[in-house]
Order: structure tokens, then C-alpha cells, then sequence
């Protein structure tokens, strides 16, 4: 795997950034908002992985220093749950906002709402 992966998840990172930061439309900034998002998860993921790794549950043929070499951290994979809970919850208030600039300005073009604020 190596690191090609990690570079795979932070180009994903970038591209969200990028959304964010060089669109003007509502619709695109949402959509890379969860981009970003889904990338930060996937780097959790990554960091907490362990190649040959096992659940961290001791029994009795398993001593504590084996687990320590053997097993899977879980709390990275505690985070991505929180992580997406959190992210679903940001997305649908992103797209309640977006909707009532919609009402109000008749677009989603950031700049256009820009010009009519007056």
C-alpha cells in the first residue's frame, strides 16, 4: 500500500480545498465541503490502519505486548464515526443556507448575491 495512499487522500484534500476556496457557486462550495470532509475521514482511517492488524481484544493466548505489536488502534475509527455524524450535520445546514439565499437572492452565484445585497 505505502505511501501512495497518502498522497491519493491528501490530493482528495486539496481538491475540496480548492472547491472551497475558487468556486463561486453555492452548489460547488457544498460539494467540496464534503469533499473535504470524506478526505479528513479517509486520512483517519489511514493513520489508525495497521497492515496484519487485529481487533484489540485480549484472550488467553494473547499477552499485552503482543496486542501492542498486533493490534489496530480504534481510536481513529471512533473519530471517523463522530466525524461523519458531524459531517452529515454540517452539509444539511450548508444546504438549508444555500436554500434560503436561494429564496432570497434567486441564485447561487456568491458574487451576483455580492452585487444585489446592495
Amino acid at each position: 500500500m505505502g505511501i501512495a495512499i497518502y498522497v491519493l487522500a491528501f490530493a482528495v484534500l486539496l481538491v475540496g480545498l480548492y472547491a472551497i476556496i475558487a468556486k463561486k457557486n453555492l452548489i460547488k462550495i457544498i460539494l467540496g465541503a464534503a469533499i473535504l470532509d470524506y478526505a479528513l475521514n479517509m486520512l483517519l482511517v489511514l493513520v489508525g490502519y495497521r497492515r496484519g492488524g487485529g481487533a484489540p481484544i485480549l484472550s488467553l493466548h494473547t499477552t499485552p505486548a503482543d496486542l501492542a505489536r498486533t493490534a489496530v488502534d480504534p481510536l481513529p475509527q471512533a473519530l471517523v464515526l463522530t466525524s461523519i455524524v458531524i459531517g452529515l450535520g454540517i452539509t444539511a445546514l450548508l444546504v438549508a443556507m444555500a436554500l434560503r439565499l436561494h429564496e432570497k437572492y434567486g441564485t447561487f452565484d456568491v458574487e451576483a448575491m455580492r452585487k444585489l445585497r446592495g
